[in-house]
């Protein structure tokens, strides 16, 4: 059975008033009553006063690292009964040097009070330091007009330090001045120098995980981190790489296939336009046209004129992998030959106009055109070579 208030006080010698307030937090030095919200009560003058420590940063939810109050509560009373540093560490699963750590620093007139303890811990944490960039003067001074030069960040703090290698005032990261642009106030440097930024942001653009993307299709997409080995290495042929080539005002396109192995080129037409619908159609019969040991795979990049993937594979036969985001080089055949390419269709270039019979004529010149990587054999003769040894 539990020990009551009056005789825990009795046991202790204290007043039973006292051991009231000691349950509430409340703790009393030199005429004063000091409250678990921070509130001082003078009993000489009759004033009320409160400590400047917000309520949300004494109970703020803490890293599990940081002593709470209740752990705070839990050290004060085994403490006060001469209980071992070692055995209240080991009831709250903390070292005991950490029990000392908090007793050394939060004792007060030899006794420790967990609510003061939680309290002034609290208002050590919070440091609100004002930024470098908020006031005007010299540093401020020279990111603006790094900024107006149309500097980056980064290349002004550098600057800052080429500039002034013996003035430690005059160093600032590239992060602060973002900071300073984009968070704080609406003032410091953001009424003077938002337009001025490369990108013409007001707003911060987050950068997310690439776990955490909405995925581009409602059909999976199967990533090329999953692609068979055989089609890394280009040991077996029948594994195609594609894109587009887009046309003026991004009208009208051109669907461009290579072949790994052989760099066997197909061009696909689209006169009046790339839609997922559209492309599917397009890429079916010119796929659907090779041997079947040469259909294989197709490499994409995650465009949204491949969001009809699914029903292109089951049309064909053929699985279709995607690219990781911004990563062309991935399907680097593919765009070296949409360099070539780019000879006869320069960019602007209205590409309705070329019929499918304009399209088999210039990829049957690729075809015999010798290539150094296949030690100068055409990709024409390596396709003719393959389709005989099979």
């Amino acid at each position: 059975m539990g020990t009551s208030r009056r005789q825990a006080a009795a046991i202790v010698g204290v007043h039973l008033r006292t051991a009231q307030d000691w349950d509430k937090g409340i703790r009393k030095a030199r005429d004063r009553r000091y409250y678990p919200d921070g509130r001082i009560v003078d009993y000489k003058t009759g004033m009320t006063t409160q400590q400047r420590i917000p309520l949300a940063a004494i109970d703020a939810e803490l890293h599990p690292r940081f002593l709470t109050l209740e752990e705070r509560e839990t050290i004060a009373d085994p403490h006060r009964a001469g209980t071992s540093l070692r055995k209240i560490g080991a009831e709250l699963g903390r070292p005991a040097s950490t029990i000392k750590r908090e007793l050394d620093m939060h004792r007060s007139h030899g006794s420790y009070r967990p609510h003061a303890a939680q309290r002034a811990w609290a208002g050590s944490r919070a440091r609100p330091k004002e930024s470098k960039l908020a006031m005007p003067g010299p540093l401020r001074d020279f990111v603006a007009a790094g900024l107006q030069d149309e500097w980056s960040p980064e290349q002004i703090s550098h600057a800052l330090l080429k500039n002034f290698p013996d003035d430690e005032g005059m160093r600032v990261s590239h992060e602060t001045i973002y900071q300073a642009i984009y968070v704080q106030a609406r003032g410091g440097l953001k009424r003077e120098v938002e337009h001025t930024l490369r990108t013409e942001r007001t707003r911060r653009k987050p950068h997310r995980n690439p776990e955490e993307r909405t995925q581009r299709f409602v059909d999976e997409m199967i990533m090329i981190s999953e692609r068979p080995p055989e089609v890394e290495d280009r040991a077996v042929p029948g594994h195609w790489e594609g894109d587009l080539i887009v046309g003026t005002n991004s009208q009208s396109a051109i669907i461009t296939l290579v072949e790994r192995t052989t760099r066997m080129v197909l061009l696909g037409h689209l006169p009046g336009g790339h839609t997922a619908e559209e492309v599917r159609d397009a890429l079916i019969p010119l796929i659907g046209s090779l041997p079947e040991q040469l259909r294989g795979s197709l490499t994409w990049d995650q465009g949204c004129e491949m969001a009809a993937h699914q029903q292109f594979s089951i049309a064909t036969g053929v699985d279709v992998y995607f690219c990781d985001p911004h990563s062309p080089w991935q399907r680097g055949t593919n765009e070296n030959t949409n360099g070539l390419l780019r000879q006869y269709f320069p960019k602007g270039t209205d590409l309705s106009v070329y019929g499918p019979e304009d399209l088999e004529l210039l990829a049957n010149k690729l075809n015999r055109r010798p290539r150094k990587t296949l030690g100068w054999e055409t990709p024409a003769e390596r396709m003719r070579d393959l389709i005989k040894a099979t």
